[in-house]
């Protein structure tokens, strides 16, 4: 039988867009049998437009899943290696690659093996906030949706390191009660600006207000919470509490997916030091419209892995769907 070529995208000059980028992304996303994923700190107008919105365990399953031949990741850079181990025959792209993310910047695997050298009786666990090459060194991924249940599944004599965030690690340590954990001293520079003092004086003008973390906030700001809890939990917890103000300790992109499931309510960002609105991860909101288009008209840029580094990543990603 006699296959045609399939047809390809309307070619667009380089240094010229389409005046409904949307649409025109629309119609590259059925071309191109792309799948677009975006993480909840991506801006307003990107997550309106992907086919799934979610955190990192979301989208990890939400890729896993996936039967497109194109995955389009609105997020930061491991979290399209993320896509990438799992879908090895799929072309998988991120609008930016200089969308990368502090703490897998601050936790390289030459760093992060000396520090290892020093515990040989220990497992490590890895936040997927980490290259792919850390990964591959790990027994198990977690992400905040899931670290507490992860943690509690090892016994309770094994004991283990965890990287690369600090401040998880440690809330961690306090919620399951093991003090046989040792932690990496890495942050994520956007939950670590937040001022305790700030917050504070926000809630002293905002009362009746709760305030929802994330557990990569410092302890001086978690222990002002009302809820500590992964992205996806606090936008759940928002959604069914019956307050109706809440401050918000996490990037503030999250909050456009609260308006839009709880409109009634009233969601004001966290501050940093000084009260100013310096609280959104500049990695993540890289990508834009414009890129999007771009990446799924060119495909590119793309991720790629050697098969060997990819596989071995693979291992301690599964374990954590599994257990997940």
């Amino acid at each position: 039988m006699l296959r045609l070529p399939l047809a390809q995208p309307e070619a667009t000059a380089p240094d010229k867009l389409p005046l409904d980028l949307e649409d025109a992304i629309l119609q590259l996303r059925q071309q191109r049998n792309a799948v677009i994923l975006a993480h909840y700190y991506q801006d307003s107008e990107v997550q309106d437009l992907a086919d799934f919105v979610g955190d990192s365990l979301q989208l990890a399953q939400a890729a896993q899943r996936t039967k497109a031949d194109v995955i389009l990741f609105c997020g930061v850079h491991f979290m399209a290696e993320t896509a990438k181990i799992l879908n090895p025959t799929r072309t998988v792209l991120l609008p930016d690659l200089a969308a990368g993310c502090s703490l897998a910047d601050g936790c390289p695997p030459e760093k992060l093996r000396l520090w290892m050298d020093r515990y040989p009786d220990h497992t490590l666990v890895s936040y997927i906030n980490c290259s792919a090459a850390v990964k591959a060194m790990s027994d198990c991924i977690v992400t905040s949706s899931n670290a507490e249940k992860i943690i509690r599944s090892y016994p309770a004599s094994q004991p283990i390191l965890f990287a690369p965030d600090q401040h998880l690690g440690r809330w961690l340590i306090r919620q399951t009660g093991r003090d046989n954990m040792v932690v990496y001293p890495g942050s994520c520079m956007v939950h670590e600006i937040f001022s305790e003092r700030e917050l504070v004086r926000l809630r002293m003008d905002h009362p009746r207000a709760q305030v929802l973390a994330h557990p990569e906030c410092d302890e001086r700001v978690l222990r002002h919470a009302d809820f500590v809890g992964s992205t996806s939990a606090i936008i759940r917890y928002a959604v069914d509490s019956p307050a109706q103000e809440f401050i918000i300790a996490t990037e503030p992109g999250v909050i456009h997916e609260m308006q839009k499931r709880a409109p009634g309510k009233r969601f004001i960002p966290a501050p940093a030091e000084g009260g100013c609105a310096c609280n959104q991860c500049p990695h993540m909101r890289l990508n834009t419209l414009e890129k999007v288009y771009l990446a799924l008209r060119d495909l590119s840029p793309e991720v790629t892995l050697p098969e060997d580094l990819r596989l071995r990543a693979l291992r301690p990603i599964e374990k954590m769907l599994a257990l997940s």
